[in-house]
């Protein structure tokens, strides 16, 4: 109310008081006397009181309930008395895992696979509690040693909890690694010594798998003795049932709304077309292509460089962490599995599991299509694991082939050997098998369901944030390779960046990434020596550390040596980044570049070649003045010839035996002198 309205119902109002004659209150007044009593009672009876906090009852639609974190809870719910829990960082761990909790059932037992990322690794301790308990771990090895991401909680655990009394645990471990690595199964080996410390009962010995052998081999041979034991353990008859057991149902969807099928997406529906960060392995951000350019002059190789924009994604990185890429099967690929088997690629579908109370409700994102499965979530490309080979047996019409099969899924020398040359040797992928194996034609969604998921790629970041914060980029050599059967095999994820275009018909090419972080990092102290050796596209993490020093030179600060070591075949063919590098040289940023070209002459000439001539200068670094060395790149064998001439370095001029000057080079990689970014 405005205060001119105020003042003209004040001027007219009457004074009751104006005549004396009149009684006290008139009528009206008594009337209006008792409306204003009756107002105010009324609205003293009926104001608010204080409400307590009403207790919500759910309704309909419960809310969804929280993941249950305790696996004693669910295994005493769900009557299951073996678990396996894994630590894997490109799946086979998990797949490993998947195969023994469904072996246990062959054995009248009941499994079931967990992360520990998911469940509260604090009560091993209870598992007494669950009759004829037994806890399986296929821990892989990642990196230098480190455990796999989602073991990193589990390892932490371990390491800090002295006082754990495990002795009601029974339990073995199945490890899994790669003996090309400084740190062979260095996770597997202390997660089997940690629990017998704690005072657990190993029931079997560990089992030592090796990729860079056959790492399937070694994992089905201890498997064949394992269940022997746990049988023999248990006072179980181990006859085992050789049927096939089926994790997923299948359930086809005929009228569904499109809006909620998945078309690619890793973790939430939608999420590539809505994007919300963190951006992570579950969650990745889709980066544009702002570059891809072919580096290599000459020669029948593909080596390639591709800048990514991660503008707006909040994405963070250090020079030296890994890029990881979501790659998807060639569709020629996908369409040729579609005829072979007679299927309607484009028909909706979803895979439920059977184990109502599993955490994992479907193998891959459902509802999808069978395309979008194969294209996106499954792995085609690499030779099937023997169990698949096995559960699909059954599908073959020829009896020899179904024998044949079998065989390979055994663990006999014939058996072994068999698949060694047949699958292994000749690289026959999925689709290669089905093709020469006519008798052979299994249903789609079997073959979904043994198929392993097709796994990120990690690159090795080739640029500095300090230069490029809202660029990764990623320097790869395109795979392609002709079998023994006459087929060409292409690697997944580089022919897949390799036609990532900047522009593809008017928009951008976009690909789905995140960042893994490293511990291969430039030394605190900008004033340190480096060494950094690094042939082929093995240079990238140091394009990123050269941009790095370049750019704290330009800050003012006190820059250390810098010293590149790269290798590759020819000059003129496969000299990547030369330009860049030999500008870095002339600026002063490399103080030495040293460049082995192998086959420019005719005595063949790498990077360790390069080290042994230039010792004296080496020494110096690494004993007197305190340098950080790098290696990156081919650890089978140009990894440990570096690490060789180095022993050698250290003998000759520091005057130590072979053992001592092995000790040195070790000590220099646990004080984070030595670091390492290598594969096989």
């Amino acid at each position: 109310v405005s205060m001119s309205d105020m003042d003209a119902e004040t001027t007219g109002r009457t004074d009751p008081m104006a005549g004396e004659d009149e009684p006290f209150f008139s009528p009206l007044d008594l009337l209006l006397f008792t409306v204003v009593i009756g107002i105010v009672v009324y609205c003293f009876m009926s104001r608010k009181k204080p409400e307590p906090i009403p207790e919500f009852k759910k309704i309909d639609t419960p809310a969804p309930a929280a993941r249950e974190t305790s696996f004693i809870e669910k295994m005493k719910k769900t009557g299951k008395n073996i678990i396996v829990f894994y630590g894997s960082q490109t799946g086979t761990g998990e797949e490993f895992a998947n195969r023994l909790s469904k072996d246990a059932q062959r054995y009248g037992m009941k499994g079931m696979a967990a992360d520990p990322e998911e469940y509260e690794m604090g009560e091993l301790a209870r598992l007494a509690e669950v009759k004829n308990s037994l806890a399986i771990f296929c821990m892989a090895t990642y990196g230098e040693g480190d455990p796999t991401d989602n073991a990193q909680d589990f390892y932490d655990w371990l390491q800090e909890n002295d006082d754990e009394d495990l002795s009601g645990l029974t339990y073995t471990v199945f490890a899994l690694g790669n003996k090309t690595y400084e740190h062979y199964n260095a996770m597997g080996k202390y997660v089997d010594k940690r629990l017998e410390e704690l005072g657990a009962k190993r029931i079997f010995d560990l089992g030592l798998g090796d990729d860079d052998g056959n790492l399937e081999e070694d994992f089905v041979s201890w498997r064949e003795q394992f269940w022997p034991a746990v049988c023999e353990h248990f006072g179980v008859e181990a006859l085992g049932d050789d049927s096939s057991i089926r994790q997923y149902e299948l359930k086809e969807h005929t009228d569904i709304n499109m809006n909620k099928v998945y078309t690619g997406e890793i973790g939430r529906l939608k999420s590539f077309e809505v994007q919300k960060p963190p951006f992570d392995s579950k969650n990745p951000f889709l980066a544009s292509v702002t570059v891809n350019r072919k580096l290599n002059k000459a020669g029948d190789r593909h080596l390639m460089h591709l800048e990514l924009d991660i503008t707006g994604s909040k994405i963070r990185y250090e020079s030296g962490d890994h890029v990881a890429v979501f790659p998807t099967n060639d569709s020629a690929l996908v369409n040729k599995l579609g005829q072979v088997l007679g299927v309607d690629l484009d028909a909706v579908i979803s895979l439920n599991n059977l184990d109502e109370e599993s955490n994992k409700k479907h193998p891959f994102p459902c509802p999808t299509t069978y395309r979008t499965a194969l294209t996106h979530y499954l792995d085609i490309t690499n030779s099937p694991r023997t169990n698949v080979l096995y559960e699909l047996a059954q599908y073959a019409s020829d009896p020899k082939d179904q024998e044949n099969m079998r065989k390979m899924a055994s663990s006999s020398p014939e058996g072994k050997a068999l698949y060694h040359s047949w699958v292994l040797g000749a690289s026959r992928n999925i689709l290669a098998i089905l093709e020469d194996m006519p008798s052979l034609r299994p249903p789609v969604d079997h073959l979904c369901e043994l198929l392993p998921r097709l796994q990120a790629r990690y690159y090795s970041i080739a640029s500095s944030s300090k230069v490029h914060p809202n660029s990764i980029h990623v320097c790869a050599v395109v795979v392609e390779y002709e079998t023994p059967t006459g087929r060409t095999n292409k690697g997944v994820a580089t022919n897949w960046l390799k036609n990532k275009l900047v522009s593809d018909n008017g928009r951008k090419s976009t690909v789905p990434m995140f960042i893994r972080k490293s511990q291969f990092r430039l030394p605190f102290k900008a004033t340190n020596p480096v060494i950094m050796i690094g042939p082929g596209t093995g240079i990238a993490p140091f394009m990123g550390f050269i941009q790095e020093r370049a750019w704290l030179k330009q800050q003012g600060k006190d820059v250390g040596e810098t010293v590149m070591y790269f290798g590759c075949r020819h000059k003129k063919e496969d000299y990547i980044y030369q330009e860049e590098l030999e500008d870095a040289e002339k600026t002063g940023v490399l103080t030495q570049l040293n460049v082995a070209f192998s086959r420019d002459q005719e005595q063949k000439l790498y990077v360790q070649h390069l080290l042994k001539a230039n010792k004296e200068h080496i020494w110096k670094l690494i004993h007197s003045d305190n340098a950080h060395i790098y290696v990156c790149g081919d650890a089978k064998k140009m990894a440990h010839d570096v690490q060789t001439a180095l022993y050698e370095i250290g003998e000759e001029l520091g005057g130590l035996t072979l053992t001592q000057a092995t000790d040195y080079i070790k000590k220099l990689m646990t004080k984070g002198r030595y670091s390492q970014d290598v594969w096989s």
